[in-house]
């Protein structure tokens, strides 16, 4: 039996299937490769996977019906974990239909070939953007959120519906995550904390939005990959069709929110040299702040991040003099 990964080249991807092998399961990964970002960095990261005997890739797009198909087919799928996704707020709203495509039709395709092919455990990635306009703070999975501030949000959203759905149509058990501002090392280009490392070793100017008044619960990319392998052979317990469904939401953040500027002052300590700050307005489709509750965390599998800024940032810093001059941000 196998656990699938979908989106296995991607940062949390790569980060959980690395992990996973290091616990002796078996992962077959797929991934479109698609060129959001310096697929280099893709390729880079399946070449540390592929040296794993217990892992397999295949290049597979999640909103090809056809090979998951085959995939499911061919191969004893226990659980999937679903981070194939169209990443990006601000992209999103320049290319819609990219997301339309991954997170919709994707999601969907995945959503069947659980049902079909039965699986135990279905695990995908939401985000915290779907808070959008949210004002508690903060963020608690009971909030409402049907304000999202942009199309990114909104499909993250529809996979917590469709997810409910399938649960309650066919006692699929479902654990969605909202992840909350993912970093570390071997992280995406297009990314604050990726470009703006990059651009204070250059010496030039970074693009800080809201004028500086933003704040991130910057979650490490270890917290977050021990959150999901804590909840993997933890899948919500089917009870009967008439009882509620299997379906549960959590948010995995770090519950310590960090002032834009504070994050930068650290990054300039780190590296060693001033930032040159570009001061902008607020873009369309982001959020001033985002802050996690993670009570339903601690209460269910008694799990909360706990890695300082400091911390993270010093690794991913030190990760990035080594590799991250290596790529770009397609």
């Amino acid at each position: 039996m196998s656990i699938l990964v979908t989106g296995a080249a991607g940062f949390i991807g790569f980060h959980l299937t690395k992990r996973l092998l290091a616990e002796n399961y078996h992962v077959i990964g797929i991934d479109n490769m698609n060129d959001y970002y310096d697929v280099q960095l893709k390729k880079d990261r399946l070449a540390i996977l592929e040296n794993d005997f217990n892992f397999t890739f295949f290049e597979i797009d999640i909103a090809n019906m056809d090979r998951l198909n085959q995939l499911f087919t061919e191969h004893s799928i226990r659980i999937v974990i679903n981070l194939a996704a169209q990443a990006g707020v601000r992209y999103s709203i320049i290319n819609p239909h990219a997301y339309v495509h991954s997170n919709i039709a994707g999601f969907m395709n995945i959503l069947e070939a659980c049902r079909h092919f039965q699986v135990d455990h279905f695990i995908y990635a939401s985000s915290s953007s779907v808070y959008g306009a949210n004002t508690s703070i903060p963020f608690s999975t009971s909030d409402t959120v049907d304000h999202p501030v942009s199309i990114y949000a909104a499909t993250k959203k529809s996979n917590e519906l469709m997810a409910y759905t399938y649960s309650h149509l066919y006692q699929i058990p479902t654990t969605g995550l909202r992840f909350f501002t993912v970093y570390g090392p071997w992280g995406r280009p297009d990314m604050a904390y990726y470009s703006f490392t990059r651009n204070i070793i250059k010496e030039k100017p970074i693009k800080v939005f809201n004028n500086g008044d933003l704040s991130r619960d910057f979650t490490y990319i270890d917290d977050i990959i021990e959150g999901i392998i804590r909840l993997l052979e933890k899948p919500p317990v089917v009870l009967n069709p008439s009882a509620p469904p299997p379906y549960v939401i959590y948010n995995l953040g770090n519950n310590t929110p960090v002032k834009i500027m504070d994050f930068i002052q650290i990054l300039e300590n780190l590296i060693g040299k001033k930032a040159k700050v570009a001061y902008l307005p607020m873009q369309p489709g982001d959020v001033k702040e985002t802050y996690a509750d993670i009570s339903d965390l601690q209460n269910d599998i008694g799990y909360r991040p706990s890695t300082p800024i400091e911390n993270g940032l010093s690794d991913f810093v030190e990760w990035f003099k080594l590799h991250g001059m290596n790529y770009e941000n397609s």
